[in-house]
């Protein structure tokens, strides 16, 4: 009890109760979300184009808030994202009131017709400014960075991450219990958007300020010849443009690995996420139930690495070790999830939960230490906006590549893995030499 009582008090209980509150709002709405685009007219095609929406606009948002967040502030940025969230969940319910008309159609060959509704145009719009203010990830992520010790960062961020877990857990079963009542999809968004305003509430009267870290510069004094020396005038310039240009901020130090690795990992994951539902319901033939209590194991799984068990390694080893160990193991769950045996495949589910578990949040810690204080936001929304590219393109292609390559599809998740778990291995190894 006294342990609770401390976390609670504790200066980053705020920031992940932020960060479950978010991901618990966006995971009501997953399971329910492709019927509802269906009664309003839409058929697969618009649901991919609607579930495509959200990372296209936070491609394009995610760097920018970021890189307010490193001027203005993080609170600031994370009530303008927070606010951005609850007003496109207002917009949403909109749908549920303006005509079931049809504006336009799109014939597309090989997939029919596609018609444009003026509700699945309401929701179009919702989406894209959820995704365009849906930087908090990236905020949030920096946010703890700022008050993370070297310390508890590994810590923190395993917290961090099971927080988001927790919130993607839930939030389905949260819906599945809305379902029981009346107008139930018109009573999942309401509930979404209440939990939306509870976070906007939480930002604003129990997230503290940061105080924004400042690069320190030791420059030469400023005697005559050296005002003029290539060495001053660089420094001095450094000191004045570092946090506001973007390709230093890319460019620095490991930057250009993470942000690659980044793009790797989502690319590896969204393979996964797009596809396997549709897999284990058609070629599995799986029920409903047996797909969510692979999930539902994976997810608790999942938390329990990313919480204590990564809690207590993060004492004995480094992140990049964990990180490396992280991918190594996931490169074995996508290879269980290739077989066609329930037991291998619940298998690659806890498999995917520890990996994961380890992985992520020590990517999240690498991450967060690379470049300066004073761009961790703007770094940070780079990242996401990678990450939702990766997110697009499993998206898109997820599908297709299903039918094209069938079970084989995460054979080739493992394969990025394995790539990924190799340059962790080559960050690893670089670390243990330079401390020699």
């Amino acid at each position: 009890m006294a342990k609770l009582s401390a976390f609670l008090k504790s200066n980053i209980f705020p920031i992940l109760l932020v960060n479950f509150i978010g991901t618990l709002g966006y995971g009501i709405i997953l399971p329910f979300l492709a019927f509802l685009i269906i009664d309003f007219g839409g058929n697969a095609v618009f649901y991919g184009i609607i579930a495509s929406t959200y990372p296209m606009f936070q491609m394009i948002g995610a760097p920018v808030l970021g890189k307010w967040s490193d001027k203005i502030g993080r609170k600031r940025v994370l009530l303008i994202s927070q606010a951005g969230t609850l007003l496109s969940w207002l917009i949403f319910l909109l749908a549920f009131f303006v005509p079931l008309d049809e504006l336009f159609k799109i014939e597309m060959e090989g997939f029919g017709v596609l018609g444009f509704t003026i509700p699945l145009i309401v929701i179009l719009l919702a989406r894209s400014l959820d995704g365009l203010t849906g930087g908090n990830i990236s905020v949030a992520n920096a946010y703890l960075s700022d008050v993370s010790s070297e310390e508890d960062r590994k810590k923190n961020f395993g917290k961090m991450s099971a927080s988001m877990s927790l919130g993607f857990m839930l939030g389905p079963a949260i819906a599945g219990l809305l379902a029981a009542f009346p107008n139930s999809n018109l009573l999942t968004i309401i509930v979404a958007a209440f939990i939306s305003l509870v976070g906007l509430l939480a930002i604003y009267f129990f997230l503290p300020e940061v105080k924004l870290k400042e690069a320190v510069y030791h420059c030469p004094k400023a005697k005559l010849k050296k005002v003029f020396g290539a060495e001053y005038k660089e420094c001095h310039k450094m000191k004045e443009k570092e946090s506001s240009n973007w390709k230093t901020i890319i460019t620095q130090g490991k930057a250009p690995i993470m942000i690659t690795l980044f793009f790797l990992i989502f690319l590896a994951f969204n393979f996964f996420y797009a596809t396997f539902s549709m897999y284990s319901s058609t070629s599995l033939a799986w029920s409903a139930e047996k797909v969510g209590l692979f999930f539902t194991i994976l997810s608790s799984v999942m938390i329990l690495f990313q919480g204590p068990v990564l809690s207590w390694l993060s004492d004995k080893y480094s992140e990049e070790i964990l990180f490396t160990v992280g991918a190594f193991v996931m490169v074995f769950s996508f290879s269980c999830l290739t077989s066609t045996h329930s037991l291998w495949l619940y298998t690659g589910a806890v498999l995917y939960g520890v990996g994961n578990g380890i992985m992520w949040p020590s990517y999240l810690s690498i991450l967060s230490k690379v470049g300066s204080a004073n761009n961790q936001g703007a770094l940070q929304g780079i990242a996401n906006s990678v990450g939702s590219f990766a997110s697009i393109i499993g998206l898109v292609f997820g599908g297709f590549l299903l039918a094209k390559l069938s079970k084989n599809i995460y054979f080739l998740s493992a394969f990025l893995l394995l790539i990924i778990s190799l340059v962790g291995w080559f960050l690893a190894r670089k670390v243990r030499v330079n401390k020699v």
